[in-house]
């Protein structure tokens, strides 16, 4: 199989060429066809996603990841209207970033190009694969996905329709491959592309991105897992605390921008932490409290080490009493993936010194974690969360999806 893989990333590989040729007429035109043809095919998709829910449901899979998996006429159209914003999003190719004169007469230029093409391996979310299409293709590049077992179907409906609207607007259809099969190999194979593939992005679980990170001899772009904490400190506005910290965990409890572990400084510990309490079991949410917290949080469990740590994706939240905002800057620095990190204040030397010394791609004042996403912060459909800080860091929209080159003029220089 290894070598089917091989062949299908070659394809990709030459397809490359022809897309970032393309005008951004052309792109857009494609990327609006993909969108209408995706609401006409919505009984389609549905009855491949209804295929994958079901084994999901039979293999035990917990609501939470069910939710992520399901797709709805609703969902769908959501995801028509994602590659619409792409459409109207300006294109980065060609963007000049700077530009130049020497001594010696040469006229330099620094100009965004595509990356290539992208791997891209990501769980459970057949959105990625439309998302993923839209935002690499925009940026003028070729794709190569490889999605989790437990979305196969969806996945393969959904690539089926994007391939149909390269096809109707004389596009090459190897721009976005799709590999179908299920078996862990056929991953570890795409990794090895280092010939074909310029670029590996892994999305999903810690233990996928750190497989990844291990295996792959294609550079990696890594995103994270979401262990996202929220900071109360002493100057909270108890008003502005408890929504957030609601929005925050229970909107969405399967993504990567949902809390996981809250801090709270211990003069408002007797006051605020039975706030919460009656808020969280309101919501059905299961408290893990170390021991100055716990007394305050009827029905709360001890907390481990590991609590602090963990990306539950679920309706459980771990509770950690300090006695400084430096002591709960500490903590999060220890436990977190750098992924998105909220102080509530209304102390603005604190908020700046959190601001400053969280080592998260986005940190947050008074606002919900949950807005770490690429159409919230304006860049359209996003590829994920990137947690590293070479080439890109947060939310990966098109511009994170290209590279540069230098473009040199000359009247015949020589170099003395």
């Amino acid at each position: 199989m290894s070598e089917q893989i091989a062949e299908l990333c070659r394809r990709a590989s030459e397809a490359k060429y022809e897309v970032q040729a393309l005008s951004s007429e052309q792109k857009n035109r494609v990327l609006t066809c993909a969108a209408k043809l995706l609401i006409a095919r919505t009984e389609d998709i549905l009855a491949a996603n209804a295929q994958d829910v079901a084994a999901g449901r039979e293999a035990g899979m917990k609501e939470s990841l069910i939710d992520r998996l399901t797709l709805t006429a609703e969902r769908i159209s959501g995801i028509a209207e994602g590659l619409r914003q792409v459409a109207a999003l300006p294109d980065p190719v060609g963007e000049l970033l700077d530009e130049w004169d020497r001594p010696s007469g040469i006229h330099i230029r620094k100009v965004r190009v595509p990356l290539g093409v992208i791997g891209i391996i990501y769980e459970s979310r057949p959105n990625v694969t439309a998302d993923a299409f839209a935002l690499t293709f925009k940026a003028g590049n070729a794709v190569v996905l490889k999605g989790g077992s437990d979305a196969v179907h969806s996945n393969v409906a959904i690539a089926a329709v994007l391939q149909e609207a390269l096809r109707e607007n004389g596009v090459t259809e190897a721009a976005i491959e799709l590999i179908a099969s299920t078996n862990r190999q056929d991953t570890v194979a795409l990794m090895q592309q280092r010939a074909y593939v310029d670029v590996l992005i892994p999305r999903g679980s810690a233990g996928l991105i750190r497989a990844v990170v291990e295996n792959s001899r294609i550079p990696v772009i890594e995103t994270g897992s979401g262990n996202c904490c929220i900071y109360v400190d002493k100057d909270a506005d108890f008003a502005k605390a408890i929504p957030i910290i609601i929005n925050a965990k229970t909107q969405r409890t399967g993504v990567c921008n949902a809390a996981e572990s809250l801090i709270v400084h211990e003069k408002i510990s007797d006051s605020f932490l039975p706030l919460l309490s009656a808020a969280m079991r309101e919501h059905g949410v299961q408290l893990y409290a170390d021991a100055p917290s716990i007394r305050y949080l009827p029905g709360a469990e001890p907390a481990t080490e590991e609590d602090f740590g963990r990306e539950y994706l679920d309706l459980k939240l771990s509770v950690k009493t300090v006695g400084s905002a430096g002591e709960a800057i500490a903590h999060i620095n220890r436990y977190h993936t750098k992924h998105s990190d909220c102080i509530i204040t209304e102390n603005q030397e604190i908020a700046e010194q959190f601001l400053r010394d969280i080592d998260s791609a986005c940190v947050y004042v008074n606002a919900s974690t949950r807005f770490t996403d690429g159409f919230e912060f304006g860049f359209g459909a996003e590829i994920g969360i990137s947690t590293q800080k070479l080439h890109a860091r947060g939310p990966m929209g098109l511009r994170e999806l290209t590279s540069y080159k230098y473009l040199i003029t000359g009247q015949g220089q020589t170099r003395a």
